[in-house]
C-alpha cells in the first residue's frame, strides 16, 4: 500500500507539473484529458477489485467504479468540447452528470460495514437513515456558517449565470456532504484497522475533489481552473483506486468497543448547528437580516434536528422496553425454578415471611404443604435423568392444577415441593388430598407408563404463635416424614411434639443427636447386625452392621430410610457412618464369641464420601482403637448418590484397601452405573440387589441375570453375596446357580449384638461356591 501511495502521488505531481508547463493555451484540454484518463483508470481498478470480492466489500467498490465511470464520461465530453469549441465557458444541463460520482459515493458510504455498537439490535436501514440525517444536518450547518461568515468579496462570480453558480456550488456541497459522512463513520463507528483503511483513503479522495470543486466555485469568474487547482481531481481518482485495492479486514481481527463513542455520536451533529446559530444570532443582532437562503437553511436544520430527536426518542423508548424486559427476565430467573417454572426456594421463603407477618399482626390464617416424592430415584435409575426432568415438569403442572391460582406452588429442590396457602388456608387439607390423588395417576411419556407417589406434610400455625419461616418449614418437613413412616403416599398434619406424637422435627432432632462431641448412642442410636451365610453349609461368615434410631419424641423407632435420607440432605450422614464403623469394630470381639470364631464385619459408607476428607481417617482411627484385624473389615459402598468423579472415587477406594479393609459394592444392579463402577472401583465383594435374586419367582429371567453377574465376578475374582433371601426356594435356586453367600430374613433379621444367636441354616444343595470365606 505504501508503494502504491508513492506511485499515485508521483503520477499526480507529474501530471500537474506537465500541465503547468503546457501553458494557459493548452492547459484546459490537457487538464480535462488527464482527468478523463485518471477517471477511466480508477473506474477500471474499482470494477476489477469488485469482481474479486463478495458481499458488502464488492458492493461499495462496484458503486465507486460506476460513479467514477460516469464522472470520466463527463470529462471525456469536456475534452470533446475543448477540441470542438476552444475557449468555451458556458455551463450546460449535461454538466449535472458530474453529480453521478457523489451520488454513487453516497450509496457506497451507506453500505460501509461499520455499524455502531448499540444496546439493542436495529435494522441497517435505520442506521443508514440516521447517518444521512446527521450528515445533512452538519453539512447544512457548515454551509450556513460559511454563507454568513465568508465575505462576498471573496467570491469571484463576475459574468456567471445563476445556473453556473448553482451547479458549481452543488459540486462543492456534495463533496462536503460526503466528507462529513466519512468523518462521522470514522468517529462513531469502530472497526478494525484494516477495515477502516479504505474509508480513510476514500476520505482523502473526497477531500481532494472537494478542494478542487471549492476553488472552482470561488474563482468561477476567472475561467477554467489551472492544473494546480485541478490537482484534487487527480488525487481523488487515485485515492479511490487505492481504497478499492486495499486489503479487506480479516475475519478474526478484533474490533474495538464503541461504548465510549456513544456520547460523541449524540453530540457531534449538534456542534456545527450550535456554532451556526450563534453566528447567525450575532449577525442578526448587528443589524444584518437573514437572507432567504439563510432562512431556508435554518428551517431545514430545524426540521432535521426534530427528525434526529425523533430517532433518539424511539431509541430510548425501545431501550427502556428492553431494559424492563431484561429486569423482568432476571427477576423471574432469580425467583423461579428453571426446570419446572415454579417458584424457587427464595421466592417461597419471601412469600412465607410475608404470610407469617400477616398471620402474626392481623391474625390472617396460613397453611403450608410440604411434599416429597416417594422413591423418585427409581425413575432416574430406570429411565434416565432426562425422563426424570420431564416427569418433574408434569408433576409441577398437576400440582398447580390442584390449588387456587392465588396460592404459591414452589419446587424447593430435587424432588421436594411446597405450597403456601395464605389466601385459602381452609382448603389446605383438601388440596393436599387432591395433590395425592393427582400424583397417583400414572404419567404416560414417550410410551412409558411411570407411576410416582408423594408424602405430604401439613402445618397450620396457631393464631398468635411466634414462628419463623424456617421453623414453620421444619414443622412441615417433620409432618412429611411422619407420613413416610406411616407407609408413604399419605398426608400427615403437624401436631407438635410435647405429647409424644409421631410428628417430631426430625432434622432438628437429628442435628442435636449428632452434634460434634456428643454420643449418638445416648440419643437413641444403636447398631444392629444381620448375618451373611455361606449357602453351601449354612454357616455365618459375616455380619452387616446397620444403624437404628429409637426416638421417643417420634413415637418410637425411626425407619432407617427416613433418618438416613434426612442425614444425607442435611450433611450429617458421615457422623452416622463413623458411629456405626466405630461400634462395629468395638463389637467384633463379642461377635466372635457369639459365632464361635472371628467373622467379617460389613459397614456401610455413602458413595458420596469417597474422596472426601475424613473417611480414611475414621477407618484408620477405628482400627487403631479396637482389636479387629483390618482384613475382617469390609467397607460397603452404598449407591444412594451418583459418584460424580469415578477416577477420584477409585483412588480413594484404593487408599482404603491399602489400610487393610476390603471393598464391597452394595445393591449391585439397582444403583448408578453399576458395571462402570465394577470396572473402575477396586471391588472385592459384590452384593447383588434383591430385585435381581428372585429366582424362585422368575427363574428364567432372574436366573439369566444372576448367571451373567456370577460369571463376570468369577472372571474378576470377586465374591458375590445375594441379598433379599426370604425363602428356602430362593436360597436353593441361588445356590444351584453357584452363588456362594446369601443375606436375608431367612437367615435372620437385624438385631443388636446381645440378641444374636449362633444358628446354622441347613446347607443348600448346589454347585460348589466360587470362593470360600473363612
Amino acid at each position: 500500500m505504501t508503494a502504491r501511495l508513492f506511485v499515485t502521488l508521483t503520477l499526480v505531481l507529474g501530471s500537474v507539473a506537465v500541465g503547468e508547463l503546457v501553458g494557459p493555451r493548452g492547459s484546459r484540454l490537457y487538464d480535462d484529458a488527464a482527468q478523463a484518463v485518471a477517471g477511466v483508470a480508477a473506474a477500471c481498478i474499482c470494477l476489477a477489485a469488485a469482481n474479486r470480492r463478495t458481499g458488502v466489500q464488492r458492493r461499495w467498490r462496484l458503486l465507486a467504479g460506476i460513479g467514477l465511470a460516469g464522472w470520466a464520461l463527463m470529462r471525456i465530453w469536456w475534452v470533446v468540447r475543448d477540441v470542438a469549441e476552444p475557449g468555451w465557458t458556458t455551463t450546460t444541463v449535461a454538466d449535472v452528470g458530474f453529480l453521478v460520482l457523489p451520488a454513487f459515493m453516497l450509496f457506497g458510504l451507506l453500505n460501509v460495514p461499520y455499524s455502531r455498537p448499540r444496546p439493542m439490535p436495529t435494522s441497517p436501514r435505520r442506521d443508514q437513515v440516521a447517518l444521512l440525517i446527521d450528515s445533512v444536518l452538519i453539512c447544512g450547518s457548515l454551509v450556513a456558517l460559511a454563507w454568513s461568515a465568508v465575505p462576498d468579496r471573496v467570491m469571484n462570480w463576475a459574468g456567471q449565470t445563476p445556473g453556473a453558480i448553482g451547479m458549481a456550488a452543488a459540486y462543492a456541497i456534495a463533496d462536503l456532504l460526503l466528507l462529513t459522512m466519512v468523518v462521522l463513520l470514522l468517529a462513531t463507528r469502530p472497526g478494525s484497522r484494516a477495515g477502516r483503511q479504505p474509508l480513510q483513503l476514500a476520505g482523502v479522495a473526497i477531500l481532494g475533489f472537494g478542494i478542487s470543486d471549492t476553488l472552482r466555485l470561488i474563482y468561477l469568474g476567472d475561467g477554467p481552473p489551472s492544473p494546480l487547482q485541478s490537482a484534487g481531481y487527480l488525487i481523488g481518482c487515485g485515492f479511490v483506486a487505492l481504497a478499492a485495492v486495499s486489503r479487506p479486514p480479516a475475519v478474526d481481527e478484533p474490533q474495538p468497543t464503541g461504548s465510549e463513542r456513544d456520547w460523541l455520536h449524540l453530540l457531534l451533529p449538534y456542534v456545527p448547528v450550535t456554532a451556526t446559530g450563534v453566528v447567525i444570532a450575532i449577525n442578526t443582532g448587528a443589524g444584518h437580516p437573514l437572507s432567504p437562503f439563510e432562512a431556508y437553511l435554518g428551517w431545514l436544520g430545524l426540521g432535521l434536528v426534530v427528525a434526529r430527536q425523533m430517532f433518539t426518542i424511539v431509541d430510548n423508548t425501545v431501550l427502556l422496553d428492553r431494559v424492563s424486559e431484561g429486569q423482568q427476565r432476571l427477576h423471574h430467573q432469580a425467583y423461579h425454578d428453571p426446570l419446572t417454572g415454579l417458584a424457587n426456594r427464595a421466592l417461597f421463603r419471601e412469600r412465607l415471611v410475608l404470610a407469617l407477618d400477616a398471620h402474626r399482626h392481623r391474625g390472617k390464617p396460613l397453611a403450608v404443604l410440604f411434599a416429597d416424592l416417594d422413591d423418585f430415584k427409581l425413575v432416574n435409575d430406570s429411565f434416565g435423568h432426562a425422563m426424570g426432568d420431564r416427569v418433574l415438569r408434569a408433576i409441577a403442572e398437576r400440582m398447580q392444577a390442584c390449588v387456587d391460582s392465588d396460592d404459591l406452588v414452589a419446587r424447593l429442590g430435587g424432588d421436594e415441593f411446597a405450597v403456601v396457602l395464605d389466601h385459602h388456608p381452609a382448603d389446605a387439607e383438601p388440596a393436599g388430598h387432591r395433590i395425592l390423588a393427582a400424583l397417583r395417576e400414572p404419567f404416560f411419556i414417550d410410551g412409558h407408563r411411570i407411576g410416582v407417589g408423594a408424602s405430604i406434610g401439613l402445618v397450620a400455625p396457631e393464631p398468635g404463635e411466634p414462628l419463623t419461616a424456617d421453623a414453620l418449614l421444619r414443622r412441615a418437613d417433620a409432618a412429611m416424614y411422619s407420613s413416610k413412616r406411616r407407609g408413604k403416599g399419605a398426608l400427615a398434619r403437624y401436631a407438635g411434639t410435647a405429647d409424644g406424637s409421631p410428628n417430631a422435627d426430625l432434622p432438628h432432632l437429628l442435628a442435636q443427636a449428632l452434634l460434634p462431641g456428643s454420643r449418638p448412642e445416648a440419643a437413641g442410636f444403636e447398631v444392629y447386625y444381620q448375618p451373611i451365610v455361606r449357602l453351601t453349609d449354612g454357616a455365618t461368615v459375616a455380619v452387616e452392621a446397620l444403624a437404628r434410631w429409637t426416638l421417643p419424641a417420634a413415637g418410637g423407632s425411626v425407619h432407617p430410610d427416613v433418618f438416613v435420607t434426612v442425614a444425607e440432605r442435611t450433611g450429617q450422614v458421615a457422623a452416622i457412618d463413623d458411629f456405626v464403623l466405630d461400634q462395629a469394630c468395638a463389637d467384633a470381639a463379642t461377635l466372635a464369641l457369639v459365632y464361635g470364631r472371628p467373622i467379617d464385619v460389613h459397614v456401610n459408607v455413602s458413595a458420596a464420601r469417597l474422596g472426601q476428607a475424613g473417611l480414611e481417617e475414621a477407618v484408620r482411627a477405628a482400627l487403631a482403637r479396637h482389636p479387629l484385624p483390618p482384613s475382617r473389615l469390609i467397607i460397603e459402598i452404598t449407591e444412594t448418590h451418583r459418584i460424580q468423579d469415578l477416577p477420584s472415587a477409585a483412588a480413594a477406594a484404593s487408599r482404603l484397601r491399602a489400610l487393610g479393609p476390603r471393598i464391597a459394592l452394595d445393591d449391585f444392579g439397582s444403583g448408578f452405573n453399576a458395571l462402570a463402577q465394577l470396572h473402575s472401583l477396586p471391588v472385592d465383594i459384590v452384593k447383588l440387589d434383591s430385585t435381581l435374586t428372585d429366582v424362585d419367582v422368575a427363574p428364567e429371567r432372574a436366573g439369566a441375570l444372576c448367571r451373567s453377574v456370577l460369571a463376570i465376578c468369577a472372571e474378576l475374582d470377586i465374591v458375590v453375596v445375594a441379598e433379599g433371601i426370604e425363602t428356602e426356594a430362593r436360597a436353593a435356586g441361588l445356590a444351584e446357580l453357584g452363588c456362594p453367600l446369601g443375606q436375608g430374613y431367612l437367615f435372620g433379621q437385624p438385631a443388636p449384638v446381645h440378641r444374636l444367636q449362633s444358628t446354622v441354616v441347613p446347607a443348600q444343595p448346589g454347585a460348589p461356591s466360587l470362593r470360600q470365606l473363612s
